[in-house]
């Protein structure tokens, strides 16, 4: 049996852009990634809406990653961990940079090694970069879209640093244009579909 921990916010958690409501399991990504992985694979979803990485926000309330991934590393002990946070990072009122907010990010992974998961068993994921000009990122992340482009390039630094995969989710997602923030059905898709070939041939793997 590989626990698969999927760690982020709420592009993870299956946020449906434009309404109050979540993706079922058979739509978004971590759900989806159960067509393309062994059967004796457990998969743990753990997306939390305004989840940053080491950050809280009192309009959202406990969204600071750090407390929820130590909790979750106990009850789950996963063998792999995925992991992308970062996008609420980006809000205004926390004025961090794209290389701070990669630094966050870091030191959550030096956690999970911390708690006996391998570098080479887990995957750092960038966000996709936001578009500000969409109706909800326009409310909380004005001025971010520019550093939004940048986190992959600071996360892929951090995660050879690490010892640690890294995915640009950027490549195969993107935000819905209306919203700014949020991923439509497809981007969900494409993500299962990227990132299972990347678990599949992690090195760790010949271990499990």
């Amino acid at each position: 049996m590989t626990n698969l921990l999927c760690f982020g916010d709420s592009n993870t958690w299956g946020f449906v852009p434009n309404k109050n409501r979540r993706y079922t399991p058979s739509e978004r990504w971590p759900g989806l990634l159960s067509q393309y992985l062994p059967e004796e694979w457990c998969i743990v979803e753990e997306g939390q809406p305004g989840r940053t990485s080491l950050y809280e926000d009192a309009s959202c309330g406990f969204s600071c990653g750090l407390p929820a991934l130590k909790s979750a590393l106990k009850q789950h002990v996963p063998q792999r961990v995925i992991i992308m946070l970062g996008t609420n990072d980006l809000k205004t009122s926390f004025g961090l940079s794209a290389e701070d907010i990669s630094h966050s990010t870091a030191k959550l992974v030096e956690e999970i090694q911390s708690s006996g998961v391998d570098g080479s068993d887990i995957l750092l994921v960038a966000p996709p970069p936001i578009n500000e000009k969409g109706s909800f990122a326009r409310l909380f992340f004005a001025g971010s879209e520019e550093k939004s482009r940048q986190l992959a390039y600071y996360y892929q630094q951090r995660a050879k640093e690490l010892g640690c995969h890294f995915f640009d989710a950027g490549k195969v997602a993107s935000a819905c244009p209306d919203e700014g923030i949020h991923w439509q059905t497809e981007a969900h898709a494409e993500m299962a579909k990227a990132i299972a070939p990347i678990l599949l041939n992690m090195p760790g793997e010949q271990r499990h």
